[in-house]
């Protein structure tokens, strides 16, 4: 079961990751909310991370702790 945040207006969003490739070469993870499940899905947080929500939309985004 991926993870799964529900947001203060009702929407519910689940947590992805995905390895991206910088333009220097250098590959780093990067992890995203969207609203529908993919298969990068992730199944927990991130150790060191929380889910906060963007005051204007709603929107949740990681943070390191």
């Amino acid at each position: 079961m991926p993870y799964a945040h529900t947001n203060s207006k009702g929407m519910t969003y689940f947590l992805h990751s995905r390895e991206v490739t910088l333009r220097g070469g250098r590959k780093q993870k990067i992890f995203f909310f969207a609203k529908d499940v993919r298969p990068d899905a992730l199944e927990s947080l991130p150790e060191g991370y929380t889910v906060q929500e963007t005051a204007k939309t709603g929107m949740p985004i990681l943070k390191k702790k």
